[in-house]
C-alpha cells in the first residue's frame, strides 16, 4: 500500500529501469576502458549515490578500491544549505591514487566542490567525477563531471538512491516528486 502510495507522489517518471540499466553499461564501458591500465579508487557519496554505486560498479570488470563518505547538504529541505557535513572522522587514505567519485545528483555543486577539495589536500593523484543526474542551471561552484548518466531540467527528483526526506529512494526509476509536496512540513 504504501509503495502505492510512493508511486502517487511522482508528477511524472524521467527515467525507468531499462533506461538507467542501458545508460549505466555505457558509463561502465567507458570508465572501464579509461582505467583499464591503472588501478582506481572508488569514493562513493552517501546515501544518495547507494544504488547507483553498487549497480555501476558491478559492471566495471576491474581491480578497485573502493570507499564511501557521508556528506550531507541538504539538511531535509529541497534546497541545499550551502553547508557541507562531512559525517566522517578522517578520509580514505588517497595520495597518489586515481580516485573516481561517485555522486547521485550535481546540482549547485556545494557538495561535489568540498569533496574535491578535500581529496586534493589529501594529495590523490587524480579526481575524476561520475554523477547519475546533472542538472541543466548555474552553479555555485565550478565543478564539471567527467562522467554523467543522465542530464535533467531543474526540477526535485527521488527515486533510485535519491531522496526527499529520506523517503523514496527504494523506487526502481527517476521520478520528478509533485511541487505540492515540497512544500509540506516535515512528517
Amino acid at each position: 500500500m504504501r509503495y502505492l502510495q510512493m508511486q502517487g507522489d511522482i508528477e511524472r517518471v524521467l527515467f525507468d529501469g531499462p533506461a538507467i540499466n542501458k545508460r549505466l553499461d555505457e558509463i561502465a564501458a567507458q570508465i572501464t576502458a579509461d582505467y583499464s591500465d591503472r588501478e582506481l579508487t572508488v569514493i562513493a557519496i552517501l546515501t544518495g549515490s547507494l544504488m547507483f554505486m553498487s549497480d555501476l560498479l558491478r559492471r566495471i570488470p576491474l581491480a578497485l578500491k573502493l570507499d564511501c563518505l557521508n556528506v550531507v547538504s541538504y539538511h531535509g529541505k529541497a534546497q541545499t544549505s550551502g553547508q557541507v557535513i562531512f559525517n566522517h572522522v578522517s578520509l580514505p587514505d588517497v595520495t597518489d591514487r586515481d580516485v573516481l567519485v561517485l555522486d547521485d545528483i550535481l546540482d549547485t555543486g556545494h557538495t561535489l566542490a568540498a569533496v574535491r577539495d578535500k581529496l586534493q589536500t589529501a594529495n590523490a593523484r587524480r579526481i575524476r567525477i561520475c554523477v547519475l543526474l546533472s542538472k541543466r542551471k548555474e552553479r555555485a561552484w565550478d565543478v564539471h563531471p567527467d562522467y554523467i548518466a543522465f542530464e535533467i531540467d531543474d526540477e526535485f527528483v527521488v527515486g533510485y538512491g535519491l531522496d526527499f526526506l529520506e523517503r523514496y529512494r527504494n523506487l526502481p526509476y527517476i521520478g520528478v516528486l509533485r511541487a505540492e509536496l515540497l512544500d509540506q512540513p516535515n512528517q
